[in-house]
């Protein structure tokens, strides 16, 4: 039984009937797309993922940081601090203009009591989203293990929402992969009470698995509040955003639908990570959307 509330249900049902009667047109007239686009069909506040320049973190965090802000981001998410403590790092963000309404951490960090020191920490630093990043192997063989995943995650996210976070899991391609018929990643979100754990949809790895990410909006509406957008080649290659194929356009005119907010690019393995976030940060800028 899923444990979707009445306000989701309610959403999730007039979506389906406007898939089926009118298709993408009307979702889009129906529940255009989110707060941080604005009128002329622009994002607002645009987000790096901080993995894309851990090069130059590890090398000086201070200036790496501040490059960031130069490029022209509103927004950072970060993976890893660097033993820096939360007050040094609120302080680094106010010297640049910058917010962080998101973190990813390992699932250690969000298990026992260090859930707790990972609140104190992510509340210091003013972050909206907890994160984990990532399963490993040994812990995602089994429709049983994703099950009792989901179960552990939705208690996390109710400490979290105590506290005044929210909770989310980011995705990969194996979480698309099914596993005796079923794919994983609809248990997550199946199984899951979304006022206390979400999504952070990864495009590249949701293609990347077969999927399709407005296939997602359009079966769990208001899931998503925050996406990685990265980028890829025909043959699947990760590029700069805008250097691609990936039809970013279409996905954001839902960004509504899906509950999406947060716009934050991402590469994995940049050549020259600094120009990598100037070419992305240069395409979604200019971006229209809608």
């Amino acid at each position: 039984m899923t444990l979707l509330n009445r306000r989701t249900f309610v959403k999730s049902t007039l979506a389906t009937g406007i898939a089926a009667a009118t298709g993408i047109g009307s979702y889009i007239e129906a529940f255009g797309a989110s707060k941080n686009i604005n009128a002329d069909g622009k994002i607002k506040d645009i987000g790096l993922q901080l993995y894309t320049v851990r090069s130059l973190m590890r090398e000086n965090l201070e200036k790496t940081i501040a490059d960031v802000a130069k490029v022209g981001y509103s927004q950072v998410e970060f993976a890893g601090y660097y033993d820096r403590t939360a007050t040094e790092i609120k302080s680094i963000l106010d010297q640049n203009g910058l917010s962080s309404p998101s973190t990813h951490v390992d699932i250690e960090l969000v298990q026992g009591d260090n859930l707790k020191r990972t609140i104190e920490y992510s509340n210091t630093v003013g972050h909206q989203y907890v994160i984990v990043p990532f399963l490993q192997p040994e812990d995602r063989q089994t429709l049983d293990q994703y099950k009792k995943i989901t179960e552990s995650f939705n208690r996390i996210g109710e400490e979290c929402n105590k506290a005044g976070l929210k909770f989310a899991y980011h995705n990969h391609d194996f979480e698309l992969k099914a596993i005796d018929g079923v794919v994983p990643l609809d248990i997550l979100l199946q199984e899951s009470d979304p006022d206390l754990f979400n999504i952070e949809m990864d495009l590249f790895w949701v293609i990347a698995g077969d999927g399709n990410p407005i296939d997602y909006f359009k079966k769990y509406p208001g899931r998503f509040p925050l996406c990685h957008v990265k980028d890829r080649t025909g043959d699947g290659q990760m590029v700069d955003v805008g250097q691609g194929v990936v039809d970013f356009t279409s996905m954001f005119a839902l960004s509504e639908l899906a509950g999406l907010e947060y716009f934050i690019v991402e590469h994995d393995q940049p050549e020259n990570p600094l120009n990598s976030i100037k070419n992305s940060y240069k395409t979604l800028r200019n971006m229209k959307i809608g």
